[in-house]
């Protein structure tokens, strides 16, 4: 099921893609199919999210749980979890979350450490299912992440293997904004982040409460650097830069 790029894209494409299109695509992929991506990616006109005030701002924070740090290396993703936040508010009850199917037996650290049991990634859905899902979840929003390059780096390897797709959305990183508000912080552990900042640290290493704890930073963090002065993402990236 090669759509992924179209549901990262539909949310730019206003009037130019019609349901039965749409359904066409949501079988195998073809080359026929692969070509109409390339050309949608093409006439898009990506929404520029630098200048929107961060208090307006509309941003997915999500996390995946992987069976190791290095996609290249074939480590999986797990489970993606999801949440939004509209002008700084969590959107509580408006997530996302989905276990992935990974054959192989998991490791006993990675038990251990997220409770998942082979059993019910067994009968989990396929990744291909999972991201389009979770991308239609996303729709035009910046997705938002703690250290972020972990989920970055797995996302951009499993669009290009599984769609052959540049990953394209805008992501966020909240220790930027942690490091930019609090620049004697040494907090690297979302946990130690969240005790920080009175956050109750609950359900660590599922990928939905790991998601909802940083949704919660994110909101602190924002109104602490709007207050210095940062209005929108330009700012704090031209502040990131000195």
């Amino acid at each position: 099921m090669r759509i992924n790029p179209l549901i990262q894209f539909m949310k730019q494409v206003q009037g130019k893609i019609n349901s039965s299109v749409y359904a066409s695509l949501s079988g195998q992929s073809s080359p026929q199919h692969v070509a109409f991506l390339r050309q949608l990616q093409k006439e898009l006109k990506v929404e520029e999210s630098l200048v929107v005030p961060l208090n307006q701002l509309n941003v997915v924070v999500f996390d995946l749980e992987t069976t190791g740090f290095n996609p290249e290396q074939g480590d999986k993703i797990l489970s993606i979890g999801a949440v939004k936040v509209r002008g700084g508010e969590v959107q509580q009850e408006d997530t996302f979350y989905s276990l992935v199917r990974c054959k192989g037996n998991l490791t006993h650290e990675i038990k251990e450490l997220t409770g998942l049991t082979d059993r019910e990634l067994d009968a989990a859905p396929e990744l291909s299912k999972v991201m389009v899902d979770f991308y239609e979840f996303v729709k035009g929003a910046v997705l938002v992440a703690h250290h972020a390059s972990h989920e970055k780096k797995f996302l951009q390897h499993y669009n290009w293997k599984l769609f052959r797709s540049q990953f394209k959305h805008r992501i966020v990183d909240t220790s930027f904004l942690l490091r930019l508000a609090e620049p004697k912080n040494n907090f690297v552990r979302l946990e130690d982040c969240c005790e920080h900042c009175g956050i109750p640290v609950i359900n660590r290493h599922h990928a939905l409460g790991d998601a909802r704890m940083t949704a919660e930073l994110w909101s602190i963090y924002v109104e602490r650097i709007q207050a210095l002065g940062m209005k929108n993402l330009r700012d704090v990236y031209e502040r990131l830069s000195k």
